[in-house]
C-alpha cells in the first residue's frame, strides 16, 4: 500500500460566489464521500482548511525566524482541503480523487509520499 495526498484547489473569489444551497449540497457530497473513504478503508487522516488569508509564513532558514501573515504564494489557487489515503497504487488514488473532485466540486490533486525508510 501507498500513501497519496489528495489535495483541493479552490479560490476565495470562486467559493463566494456559490450560492447557499450549493453549499450545503458540496459539504453533504463531501461528508458522503468521507464516509466512503473510511468504509473502503483507505482514509488515513484529513480536513478542510480556513481561508489562506489566516495563514501565517514561518522562515528560519536563515537562523532568525521570521513570522509574515498571509499565504506564501501569490496566487489566485489555494488549498483549500486534503485527504490523506492508503491505496494499493497511483490508478487507485486517481479514482478515489476523480470522487474528490466531483463531491466538492473542484481540482483535486494528487501526490504520492517519499517511501519512509
Amino acid at each position: 500500500m501507498s500513501q497519496y495526498l489528495l489535495c483541493v484547489h479552490g479560490n476565495e473569489e470562486i467559493y463566494s460566489a456559490v450560492s447557499s444551497e450549493d453549499q450545503q449540497k458540496m459539504f453533504a457530497d463531501v461528508g458522503t464521500f468521507n464516509e466512503d473513504i473510511i468504509a473502503a478503508g483507505v482514509f488515513v487522516f484529513g480536513g478542510g482548511l480556513e481561508l489562506a488569508s489566516t495563514a501565517t509564513v514561518v522562515d528560519a532558514s536563515s537562523g532568525e525566524t521570521i513570522l509574515t501573515d498571509g499565504p506564501y504564494l501569490e496566487t489566485k489557487e489555494h488549498i483549500g482541503g486534503f485527504w490523506i489515503i492508503d491505496v494499493a497504487d497511483l490508478d487507485a488514488a486517481l479514482a478515489w480523487a476523480a470522487k474528490g473532485s466531483a463531491a466538492c466540486q473542484g481540482k483535486v490533486e494528487v501526490r504520492p509520499f517519499q517511501p519512509n525508510e
